[in-house]
């Protein structure tokens, strides 16, 4: 079964915009277990303009599902946090200070050595890792060498492309698949699935262990509730 990770940054920018705890981050993340989800994920950046430093602090010995820190390792502080708090996983992401959203994944290529020693930092530490890379075959193939545990694919393009030719969009992600289960790497994915694409994706790659949603889900929710929203997500994986 694929496991759904809610990603609650989305919950904390509205929280920081009024400056109070309303909504509650940690309460919102236990809710979400309650409703079904089997993970929670966040991602702090160093501005903290959503999830905070301290947030992550408070939910690592909350979670009793699978928590997921996604972050740039290249930052001291977010590898000084990852462990400290020792979650299930470490989601590494190339975001640039300041960047709005994750918009591309790493070239395990021509970054390979230093993926290998920082991913030797986490895993020493026990603690699982993935790395965020684009839908290209190739470097799911060198992803192997950095000696991570999965690669999870960054899905915007799918996303976008999925309304006009939804056979085109997926190929390359079908290819990214295949590479990552002949080399024996799990397989993740995320960014931009929603209600409409999910079930078409997970019909499509078998072999997917984690998807992790936020933005979409959180919008669902405006609409549909949050725990009607998470259990129609989790409907698109069954």
């Amino acid at each position: 079964m694929t496991k759904l990770s809610v990603n609650i940054n989305k919950i904390a920018t509205l929280r920081n915009s009024r400056g109070h705890n309303t909504p509650d981050v940690l309460k919102t993340a236990i809710d979400i277990e309650r409703f079904g989800a089997q993970g929670i994920t966040v991602h702090p950046r160093p501005d903290e303009r959503h999830i905070r430093y301290s947030d992550v602090r408070s939910l690592a010995s909350l979670v009793k599902t699978e928590f997921n820190i996604e972050g740039n390792p290249k930052e001291q502080k977010f590898v000084d946090l990852v462990l400290e708090t020792k979650p299930t996983q470490v989601t590494l992401v190339p975001d640039v200070l300041g960047q709005l959203t994750s918009d591309h994944g790493w070239d395990t290529i021509a970054e390979k050595e230093y993926l290998q020693n920082i991913i030797s930092v986490f895993k020493k530490a026990g603690i699982r890792t993935s790395i965020f890379v684009n839908a290209d075959a190739k470097l799911v193939t060198a992803a192997k060498e950095t000696g991570t545990d999965r690669v999870e694919l960054y899905t915007e393009s799918y996303a976008r492309d999925y309304a006009s030719n939804k056979e085109k969009a997926i190929h390359p992600f079908i290819e990214a698949a295949k590479a990552a289960e002949a080399v024996g790497l799990g397989l993740n994915a995320g960014h931009d699935l929603s209600l409409e694409n999910l079930a078409y994706f997970k019909q499509k790659l078998p072999n997917l262990l984690e998807v992790s949603i936020g933005h979409a889900l959180i919008c669902d929710s405006l609409y549909l509730g949050l725990e009607n929203t998470v259990q129609l997500y989790l409907r698109q994986l069954k």
